[in-house]
């Protein structure tokens, strides 16, 4: 069945194209050395898609070599939904999921002692080793160990304690994305060099080295070492307008649709919705559209923002509230209940992107795909067809 003969997600849904997904895989992946494999970063449920259903497009995927999520509460919900591959959490993790990270096999960054020993001391009692990946901090100043002699030191710790397996190490580009790449080459460099003196001086040459995210891997060859990290990438979004857009032919992979629930012809001096910020110049016909603020759609494109109906722009008028906003279709023809607008996406020859919406709104695109709420159902689609349709992780198809 297609999407619009699903009654129950009529006021609003966000459309995830799997194939969409397939090709911005294939896309990065064709682009890095052989031997080469890819992380998939899904935290915050997929940047806002869907954590699991991609995960399950991919576990048998040998290209494919695990997912990144946020905390441990994110990799539980990977692995309760039946996901074997390797989870690796890019943050902090606090001491009371040690005991279940090291019995489920996820893999935390680790990059303070405190956690090398009570990680050691979650596998004593859970009576398995603990896979670890080293955090380098070679310029984001967020979190890891420095690449020097105090880092070697840790390392070393790290390979001494029993129950720990250092599995990988790894550092995040912090301006990777822009078109001066000096800093982010300085950061590859200090890793380099920081991973040779553990090999050389201490014998020790990890399995797993990794740099590269979305703008590394489309800009920055020389940093997609054993595995890649593919965020913002993934979604068909860019990492910013400073890569070159040219380069790979991505696929934006979530739509955002709603229907038009009530039209009326307004007379001239009419106000549209609070305090009034719109006033009709001359009689017009407004559209309700049952979307707002409280589905993470910005109420900053008030008054500012276009959506797109029967191929054709219609600007916001006044306010965006927290659960509708109206529309001015007087230039549309025929229009009328029932018909479908175009929040985010394609629609005939228009389109209107994550972009297009963060540049008006004040925005990041990132920010606007991961703020889309969870009373928008996510309905998966594949060559067209509905796969699935998930409401706050309860299928309702």
């Amino acid at each position: 069945m297609k999407p619009e003969e699903y009654s129950n997600i009529k006021r609003g849904y966000a459309l995830i194209d799997m194939d969409a997904i397939r090709n911005n895989v294939d896309v990065m992946y064709q682009s890095l050395a052989s031997g080469t494999r890819m992380i998939l970063v899904i935290k915050t449920d997929g940047y806002g898609h869907g954590s699991v259903p991609i995960a399950h497009m991919y576990d048998q995927d040998d290209r494919i070599w695990g997912y990144a999520v946020a905390c441990p509460e994110e990799a539980y919900d990977l692995r309760d939904a039946g996901i074997h591959k390797p989870i690796l959490i890019l943050g902090y993790t606090f001491d009371y999921a040690y005991e279940d990270i090291v019995r489920l096999d996820i893999r935390p960054a680790v990059f303070t002692e405190e956690m090398l020993d009570g990680l050691a001391e979650a596998s004593r009692r859970v009576g398995k080793k603990a896979k670890i990946h080293i955090k380098v901090d070679t310029g984001m100043s967020r979190i890891g160990i420095r690449p020097d002699d105090t880092g070697l030191a840790f390392v070393k710790k790290a390979m001494s304690c029993e129950g720990l397996e250092i599995e990988g190490i790894f550092t995040h580009f912090a301006r990777a994305d822009e078109t001066d790449k000096k800093y982010a080459y300085r950061q590859l460099e200090l890793f380099k060099n920081f991973t040779a003196r553990i090999r050389d001086e201490l014998g020790f040459d990890i399995e797993l080295k990794h740099c590269s995210n979305s703008a590394g891997i489309m800009e920055m060859p020389e940093a997609n070492m054993d595995i890649v990290r593919a965020g913002i990438t993934l979604y068909g979004l860019w990492p910013s307008d400073e890569v070159d857009h040219s380069r790979m032919a991505f696929k934006p992979v979530m739509s955002l649709i709603s229907h038009i629930v009530y039209v009326k012809e307004v007379e001239a001096g009419t106000q549209i919705s609070y305090g009034g910020t719109y006033i009709a110049p001359d009689k017009r016909l407004i559209a309700t559209v049952p979307v707002g603020y409280g589905d993470g759609y910005p109420r900053m494109l008030s008054g500012k923002g276009e959506v797109l109906v029967k191929g054709k722009r219609a600007p916001i008028c006044g306010r965006v509230c927290m659960d509708q906003f109206m529309i001015d279709v007087t230039d549309i023809p025929e229009v009328k209940t029932g018909d479908k607008v175009t929040l985010i996406g394609f629609d005939a020859d228009e389109h209107i992107s994550m972009e297009e919406i963060g540049d008006i709104s004040g925005r990041f695109n990132y920010e606007l795909a991961c703020d889309v709420g969870k009373r928008i159902p996510r309905v998966y689609v594949s060559g067209g067809d509905v796969e699935d349709i998930i409401l706050d992780r309860r299928s309702i198809k």
